[in-house]
């Protein structure tokens, strides 16, 4: 847990702090990296980037959104952070039964739980930034104020969600001025948000959870039929837990514990372990129906700890169901996953995410904060693990990954990507440890195993130029396969560095629209 505070760090004029940084988008990047040469670590950079990333890439990432992440602190201590949204308390299982019948939407007012990536800033603010609060928003305002070129992948969403997303009085206002989306390179102004970050930037934490802030964003969703209530705002804490690790290869593969799907890349891990040969080759079949199992396990059993759900340790051991669970997988995601270290020892691997591109469709004009639709994941059956209760953390598709080499960083991979998530980290690790640069891992050919639904076959997407001999294996272990252009954005936007004895190396993504960046270390 973080208190709120207005700010815990003194302005520092230390030298450049040696390090690297890789997100999906540029000018997150270029955040990150600014915060470094101003003396920052790891996490400095990090939150540079976050903010950032939640003016320039909305259809992934927003204030309204949710966080997860992994830090590796100068002393080795590894802690995991979970900022993920709670359910408001005012709200009901057998009140969603009744207005949605035996599911949720996959939008709308109930699908918005209470915003967890703020307090979870704060959270990683306290334990190991050395720059003031405030110093954190300072691109992130700009852009929001002054407006930047639209991305690629903004402009692709803008087009794509247009039909529900124009619906939305807040958002047509923003991404739809004069009745169009936004075009790729032309100016995303957003006003409003710019003031939000303002008012976040000089109140800290508590402005976005009992300021003036909080009063607006609440009393819009209200307006819509919200439950969250100023007291849900209030009561709402992030909290730091013991990560979930395992072994491979002669590493330590470290992700997140439940309600995250860490659990999911351990799985396949051990599955290699015990005799998969040639897993991205001969062996991709196998790897397949790992991943396949997997799904199943997580759409079955996946739920909040604290609320009776499964451990980490008992969800890689479970056998999977032989039929997935009625009406739960829900498949897309969109996220963004990004990875930072200093030469200080800081390590961070660290995922913002609104879930569907642009979460729930609801941009909140007051404050221009955009929220995600994580609600969407709870099940309305009663006797699921992941039954909906109010104040419960629905089970959640983020997973946060470090590789480490004993007490010695290997490794800081992130990667968004819903459903794929363990899917893209297990192919960057078994890439990168067959001697792959992180710029050949983030660029290879990709496939994932999509959620089965439990009738017709199961089916992998895979990217045309994945070889014939996986491609075959993978039929051959009973898969249709669906086949999709080179770096298609739907397998995922991963960022990748890797510390070896010569020094740092960091790739981005050529499906995202983000860079990497290596700060030399002061001579």
């Amino acid at each position: 847990m973080g208190l709120r505070r207005r700010d815990s760090a003194v302005a520092s004029d230390a030298a450049p702090t040696g390090g690297a940084i890789s997100t999906s988008h540029h000018l997150a990047t270029a955040a990150g990296a600014a915060a470094l040469e101003a003396g920052g670590n790891a996490v400095d950079a990090a939150l540079a980037a976050a903010a950032t990333l939640c003016v320039v890439y909305p259809n992934n990432v927003a204030l309204g959104g949710d966080l997860v992440a992994l830090v590796r602190s100068p002393d080795g201590e590894i802690r995991f952070l979970n900022a993920t949204g709670a359910a408001p308390a005012a709200q009901s299982l057998a009140a969603l039964r009744e207005t949605h019948g035996d599911a949720l939407p996959l939008r709308g007012i109930d699908t918005v739980t209470v915003p967890g990536g703020i307090c979870g800033w704060n959270s990683l603010h306290e334990y190991g930034a050395t720059r003031p609060w405030a110093a954190h928003f300072e691109a992130a305002i700009r852009h929001a104020e002054e407006g930047f070129p639209n991305s690629r992948s903004v402009a692709a969403a803008l087009v794509d969600d247009r039909g529900s997303l124009e619906r939305d009085p807040g958002a047509r206002a923003v991404f739809y001025p004069g009745g169009e989306p936004i075009a790729e390179g032309a100016p995303l102004v957003q006003p409003a948000l710019a003031r939000t970050l303002r008012r976040i930037a000089d109140g800290g934490s508590a402005e976005f959870y009992e300021g003036e802030t909080a009063e607006r964003w609440i009393a819009g969703l209200q307006a819509l039929g919200s439950k969250i209530t100023a007291q849900d705002a209030i009561d709402y804490q992030a909290y730091w837990a013991e990560p979930l690790e395992g072994e491979f290869a002669g590493h330590r593969v470290v992700t997140g514990p439940p309600n995250t799907s860490g659990f999911m890349l351990l799985r396949a891990l051990n599955e290699v372990a015990a005799g998969i040969e040639d897993p991205l080759g001969a062996g991709a079949g196998r790897l397949a129906r790992a991943f396949r199992d997997a799904n199943m396990v997580r759409a079955s059993h996946l739920a909040d700890p604290r609320f009776g759900g499964a451990s980490g340790s008992e969800l890689i051991g479970m056998h999977a169901p032989e039929f997935p669970v009625s009406g739960a997988p829900k498949a897309s995601g969109d996220t963004v996953g990004f990875a930072a270290i200093s030469d200080d020892g800081w390590a961070v691997s660290f995922i913002n995410s609104v879930y569907w591109s642009f979460g729930a469709h609801i941009l909140e004009p007051e404050t221009g904060i955009l929220f995600q639709n994580r609600g969407t994941s709870f099940s309305l059956d009663p006797a699921s693990p992941n039954a909906f209760a109010p104040g419960k953390r629905p089970r959640h598709t983020l997973m946060p990954v470090l590789i480490l080499r004993g007490d010695e960083v290997a490794w800081v991979p992130a990667t968004m990507g819903g459903a794929a998530q363990p899917q893209i980290h297990a192919q960057l690790l078994l890439r990168s440890l067959a001697g792959a640069t992180p710029h050949e891992a983030t660029h290879a050919p990709r496939w994932m195993v999509e959620e089965w639904l439990g009738s017709g076959t199961p089916a992998v997407m895979a990217e045309a130029d994945v070889p014939a001999a996986t491609l075959a294996a993978i039929a051959a272990a009973g898969f249709a396969i669906t086949e999709v252009p080179p770096y298609t954005e739907d397998l995922g936007h991963s960022n990748l560095i890797r510390v070896a004895p010569d020094g740092l190396a960091a790739a981005s993504d050529p499906r995202s629209d983000g860079s990497a960046i290596i700060v030399p270390a002061p001579s």
